[in-house]
């Protein structure tokens, strides 16, 4: 079966939804603006270095959704859709997609942010497949704390075999398109990779790898 891998951020979206829901947040008073930026700036430069502590980033995300109720944050995040995602989704993106779509081809998009932010925007790219951070619930409410292996960098790699081994897909074409050098690792595992408007070290990896890259912006 034929199956077409997205990473989102930067790479659907012209932007990071994980910077963007901690902007919101902070503009809108919900948590305290100038610590929340300074840590989420600091974040921000730790993963487009490839140095992000992955478990302690989750963390600092999960928290303002432990320390409030379930009714509060799907309030928080419909606004937060449509102030920051719906303007950051990339027609060309929407292009691509339905090409793959066009194909028969299975959609799945894999991404390191955390599943309360990303499910609604794979609902709005219409792709029923979504692997990300899984935030621990209990009893109904957010524990502030990881469930599972985070789909980041390798853990991308481990998170996508075992998607493959709990839906029985027997994968046999593949293509990954991802922008961030922290996705190489999958990008090895398919047939065929695509850099994305690329950070600087994907790019040079495409071009010594000559995988193709391409622009969606």
């Amino acid at each position: 079966m034929n199956l077409a891998i997205f990473d989102l951020d930067n790479t659907l979206l012209a932007g990071d939804s994980d910077y963007l829901w901690g902007q919101f947040l902070g503009e809108n008073g919900y948590v305290d603006a100038a610590v929340h930026q300074k840590e989420n700036d600091r974040y921000y430069k730790d993963y487009l270095e490839g140095s992000l502590d992955i478990n302690a980033f989750l963390e600092f995300q999960f928290r303002p959704l432990a320390e409030n109720d379930m009714k509060t944050i799907l309030s928080w995040r419909e606004r937060f859709l449509n102030v920051k995602i719906w303007p950051a989704m990339l027609p060309k993106a929407i292009d691509l997609i339905e090409d793959h779509r066009n194909m028969g081809h299975e959609l799945l998009i894999i991404t390191a942010t955390n599943s309360f932010i990303t499910a609604p925007i794979a609902e709005l790219f219409n792709i029923d497949n979504l692997i990300a951070a899984e935030p621990e619930m209990l009893d109904g409410k957010y524990t502030g704390k990881l469930s599972g292996t985070p789909s980041y960098a390798e853990g991308k790699v481990t998170r996508y075999e075992q998607w493959l081994q709990e839906n029985n897909f027997a994968a046999t074409t593949t293509w990954f398109y991802s922008d961030s050098h922290n996705d190489i690792p999958l990008l090895n595992k398919v047939t065929h990779p695509i850099a994305v408007d690329p950070d600087d070290v994907l790019k040079a990896e495409a071009e010594k790898r000559d995988w193709p890259v391409i622009s969606l912006r």
